[in-house]
């Protein structure tokens, strides 16, 4: 399931997602021995999901091979993929279409000619790290492998539509909105083609006109800017939602859109117009069952948590989510962060400096700008987390994907999760100055390792920001929290990974954050318990990081039922 509604009316669609052809390649002789060409013999699968959550495969890093045959009118395919860990190679009936890296964002292949009749495709998808990989190995979460989200085959025909990011600018008594679209335009004919072309939006028609493209042409192309008058704005009380569709004589394509404004004035977070408080939480989109080929079912049965929590806003930590999820966001009215894989210490400061990593890095941000531009619930987009910004290494790359999140990016705060808030350089580059620091659970230089740490850090953090220059930009609590085996209790104070310890922490912090004044929100790690890799040295007990307010399965430890009452407390009070 793709999205909450149907993108295409017009358009053919083939569903490829089901039973597959599955092969295991430990050695990596596939393309040697042409299983391009056709499985040899092997097992099923389903598509989605990660091979991971097989027996006898949970800890198998490297290739496995994937193999569906479907049948098509002919003509010009647009072959999509919502996700494949992490470098997919890509054959139809033996050709090679190309690779993409990149685990969480889409990709497609245009394959013109395409003869009617059966076809077969095949899918290496391969899950080893390397000293480009995003993440890399050492890494706090398990790192799946395998077709994770859906594949489809689209027949296109005529002049076609690949994408619309609808800009849109409102006015500042946020009641009218000028906005144009601007249109990837594909030419599925070998000749040139002449076609009507419309946009609306609800039931404004804000452009009406007629393209012409020569044969097999890929051409961008934006609208006259229109104003929309008395439009409904989107915010989390009433997310008001418009249809946008974009229709040429052969292909259409149609998205929601929500009106609002986010920006950053006099130290606050503003959402059209009014001091908003982020009460949010971290969220890995994972399951023990399933992976990253997580199932709308227990996104919805997640978001109603969520909601019952008091949050208005999710961190999608450490990588882009599927778009049925942001979907059910955008309907909701819950705030999303969302950012690319680029998480912590495994990324040296050497490789911070590797021509490849800022390569991988820019493809990653420009695709999940690309791929979720429309989604008004997206306020902030992450540059990337807890990596080395105190050496002058990453100076370069957050002021490279700064300037590409502000001129690609549409109205969104930029950040990026530091846990270096002392000594990192990067910060001037953010909106929202964003701090992850684990207090009370892990010792830092300079502090004791105990709850009063988090005054002394309070005020340091406030001096900090007044010498770099940064007083004017708010700060948000975007880490921070204690892990708890769920079901162990204790009478006495400060029993580590007892469920009170870890349920007075996040009291003692989210009450301390919310009366300082510069802060102005929290995403407390994390709304769940996460499998975590086996191969790195980060010592987690069962191998799950346990910091979850619920467990694996959606259980809650004492801190939920905190939080809820501070959270709900907190949305009242206001700030």
């Amino acid at each position: 399931m793709r999205r909450l509604f149907d993108e295409h009316v017009k358009r053919n669609v083939i569903d490829l997602n089901g039973t597959w052809g599955f092969k295991i390649d430990r050695d990596n002789v596939g393309e040697a021995e042409g299983w391009q060409n056709g499985l040899p013999c092997g097992d099923e699968t389903t598509v989605p999901s990660c091979w991971n959550n097989e027996l006898r495969l949970l800890n198998y890093e490297g290739c496995c091979w994937y193999e569906r045959k479907f049948r098509t009118e002919g003509g010009t395919l647009l072959l999509e993929f919502e996700s494949v860990m992490t470098l997919a190679t890509v054959w139809l009936d033996g050709v090679k279409l190309g690779e993409h890296y990149g685990a969480f964002t889409e990709f497609e292949f245009v394959v013109n000619d395409v003869k009617a009749g059966e076809h077969t495709l095949v899918v290496r998808a391969d899950s080893r790290f390397d000293e480009h990989s995003f993440p890399q190995r050492y890494t706090d979460w398990f790192n799946y492998g395998g077709i994770a989200r859906s594949v489809s085959a689209h027949e296109l025909k005529g002049i076609s539509i690949l994408s619309n990011h609808l800009v849109y600018e409102l006015s500042e008594d946020l009641k009218d909105v000028t906005v144009s679209a601007k249109l990837d335009l594909y030419n599925a004919c070998e000749g040139s083609v002449t076609s009507p072309l419309s946009v609306t939006v609800g039931d404004v028609t804000v452009y009406d006109g007629e393209i012409t493209l020569d044969g097999y042409e890929r051409r961008t192309y934006e609208t006259p800017k229109v104003t929309i008058e008395n439009v409904a704005i989107w915010d989390p009380k009433t997310p008001n939602l418009y249809t946008v569709a974009v229709k040429t004589d052969t292909d259409d394509l149609i998205d929601r859109v929500g009106f609002r404004k986010i920006e950053v004035k006099d130290v606050k977070i503003l959402l059209n117009g009014k001091p908003i408080e982020l009460l949010g939480v971290n969220r890995h989109d994972e399951h023990p069952d399933w992976g990253f080929a997580f199932p709308p079912k227990l996104m919805k049965k997640d978001l109603d948590l969520i909601e019952d929590l008091g949050c208005n806003t999710i961190r999608g930590s450490h990588y882009p989510n599927s778009k049925i999820f942001l979907d059910m966001l955008d309907k909701r009215g819950i705030l999303f962060w969302s950012e690319i894989p680029m998480w912590g210490v495994g990324f040296s400061e050497k490789s911070l400096l590797d021509p490849i990593i800022e390569e991988r890095g820019t493809n990653m941000h420009e695709e999940m700008v690309r791929q979720y531009y429309n989604h008004p619930s997206i306020i902030l987009w992450g540059m990337h987390n807890e990596i080395p910004t105190y050496s002058p290494n990453s100076y370069h790359l957050s002021e490279k994907w700064s300037k590409i999140l502000r001129a690609k990016g549409g109205n969104r705060l930029i950040t990026h999760a530091s846990c270096h808030p002392m000594k990192d350089n990067d910060m001037g580059f953010d909106d929202v100055i964003s701090i992850n620091i684990y207090h009370g659970w892990y010792r830092y230089g300079g502090y004791n390792g105990t709850l009063q740490d988090w005054d002394k850090m309070v005020e340091d953090l406030r001096a900090r920001r007044k010498e770099m220059g940064w007083e004017d930009k708010p700060v948000v609590m975007s880490e921070f929290g204690a892990a708890a085996l769920a079901g162990f209790h204790s009478h006495f104070d400060d029993v580590r990974w007892s469920e009170e310890y870890q349920r007075d922490l996040l009291e003692y912090t989210l009450e301390l954050f919310h009366k300082t004044d510069y802060m102005n929100g929290t995403y407390i790690w994390q709304f769940c318990n996460i499998r975590t890799s086996p191969s790195t040295d980060l010592n987690r007990v069962r191998y799950f990081n346990n910091k979850g307010i619920l467990d694996e399965y959606r259980n809650p430890k004492a801190s939920y039922f905190k939080v809820k009452e501070l959270y709900h407390k907190y949305a009242k009070e206001g700030k």
